[in-house]
């Protein structure tokens, strides 16, 4: 992995707000930023006619303008850009591989824009080794500002969520942000209890202060790590998708674990982390489980 930020670019309004908020967060923590924008020549897919070479050239032109437009607003960015030829998943989860994080415009309550059409996106973000951060079109800078939170899903034992809540501390840290870790949970059928079980539950006073208890110890190794990061312990009733989306309105990002599912059809992400990406509107990290 390259200590670096990589942003997706395709011309579109979702991807010019995702690089710029690439941009902003690459200077937070003092990590150069990659352009890339990745495409297959289809002819039958080009608006208005034009060739391959037509395409290649405006392709050429708009990451060189892109990475101006950066440069422009942050005078000590490093910057780098390429446009690379080919099928489109196989090099984005190359890049997913080189890469801190991979940042890519999103529309919400829909497939992920441009290149990422689809299924493409689907097993992108299901794949990559990385944190993909989606952005939407609407999002600005003043919504980073003070008070806003980062928040991030917690779920299972100690280490489960370990990888999520790294990039939360680590946002929250570069931002002087706070955290907010959310920890929903639901009453089980009873036929899920055991002896063993109903014991630890008898000992925690219950199954909510358990689950706050259960938060509290995942969170330590990140307090002690991230002194200075105010964290509150978030609690609820309900489920992950649910709890977390009605949290969104005090988010400057929102951070959930993913834990991929192959199938017949492909891979396909866990259900909370489908939600949240879909219908939050704020950005949202999704974060590969170490």
């Amino acid at each position: 992995m390259t200590d670096r930020i990589t942003v997706g670019v395709d011309g579109s309004p979702e991807s010019r707000t995702a690089l710029a908020w690439a941009g902003r967060e690459a200077v937070r923590r003092r990590l150069p930023l990659r352009l890339v924008h990745v495409w297959h020549w289809a002819p039958h897919d080009v608006i208005g006619g034009g060739d391959r070479d037509d395409h290649a050239r405006w392709a050429q032109d708009m990451v060189r303008e892109a990475a101006s437009s950066l440069t422009d607003r942050h005078s000590g960015l490093e910057v780098t850009a390429e446009v690379l030829e080919g099928a489109a998943v196989e090099l984005l989860l190359a890049e997913a591989a080189a890469t801190r994080a991979l940042v890519l415009g999103s529309r919400g309550y829909g497939t992920i824009v441009g290149f990422l059409l689809g299924s493409v996106g689907q097993q992108v973000i299901a794949e990559a080794p990385c944190p993909v951060v989606l952005v939407r079109a609407d999002d600005h800078a003043p919504a980073e500002a003070a008070g806003r939170e980062i928040v991030v899903g917690q779920q299972g034992g100690r280490d489960d969520s370990a990888a999520a809540l790294e990039f939360a501390f680590e946002t929250a840290a570069a931002r002087g942000a706070a955290v907010r870790a959310v920890r929903a949970w639901s009453l089980p059928p009873v036929f899920a209890y055991s002896p063993g079980s109903l014991k630890m539950l008898d000992e925690a006073g219950g199954l909510e202060p358990y689950e706050r208890e259960a938060l509290a110890e995942a969170l330590q190794p990140w307090r002690e790590r991230f002194p200075g990061v105010p964290v509150t312990q978030h609690v609820e009733l309900g489920s992950g998708g649910q709890v977390l989306l009605s949290l969104a309105g005090r988010a400057q990002l929102m951070v959930v674990g993913r834990r991929a599912h192959r199938s017949a059809v492909g891979s396909r992400i866990g259900s909370v982390a489908h939600a949240v990406m879909h219908h939050a509107d704020c950005p949202v990290a999704v974060v590969p489980h170490a």
